[in-house]
């Protein structure tokens, strides 16, 4: 799991600007297929694993806040848009995307809330054909792509913004 030497779990946005250490080993991994959570990610699901608020540390940058309900709040990064985390106000519990952390294949999902607005057809998905990599169907694309790409890495950098040679437009 995305970690440095004390053994700290981490993750930030597409672009670098925001960066997060959780203190504590996440749990209530899940997906939420609520409207909410769809629109708020732009998916079908919101993918979100938690810990506790003392447990949760912004490394680098501020999160921008949408107050998506007098309930919640869903933090997320000003300069790329990357939905970071979601938290009930009167908690002291933050959910963190999966996807936004470092190593996000090692907690997966366990359980489903907010089925009542899952897809009819999603699932369904699994069963879709798959199709070729980018990387088999264009090479020239998927080299295009590597050669500008202005992603932060996944893991934490000791200079930002960083430039590991994609030409990146990264900003302080």
């Amino acid at each position: 799991m995305g970690t440095i030497d004390d053994g700290r779990i981490t993750g930030g946005c597409q672009c670098g600007a925001v960066r997060y250490v959780l203190h504590e080993t996440p749990s209530d991994p899940h997906i939420c297929h609520c409207r909410m959570c769809q629109k708020a990610f732009g998916s079908f699901f919101a993918p979100l694993t938690g810990v506790r608020l003392d447990k949760f540390e912004l490394t680098r940058g501020t999160l921008a806040v949408f107050r998506s309900s007098d309930a919640a709040e869903r933090g997320f990064c000003r300069d790329c848009g990357t939905p970071l985390t979601f938290r009930y106000v009167d908690r002291q519990r933050i959910a963190v995307s999966i996807g936004s952390l470092d190593e996000p294949a090692k907690i997966p999902p366990r359980h489903q809330y907010g089925v009542e607005g899952r897809l009819p057809w999603f699932g369904e998905l699994a069963a879709l054909p798959g199709e070729a990599t980018t990387e088999e169907d264009n090479p020239a694309l998927a080299e295009r792509i590597a050669a500008s790409n202005h992603q932060h890495p996944d893991h934490d950098t000791a200079i930002w913004p960083v430039d590991e040679g994609g030409g990146g437009r990264f900003h302080g």
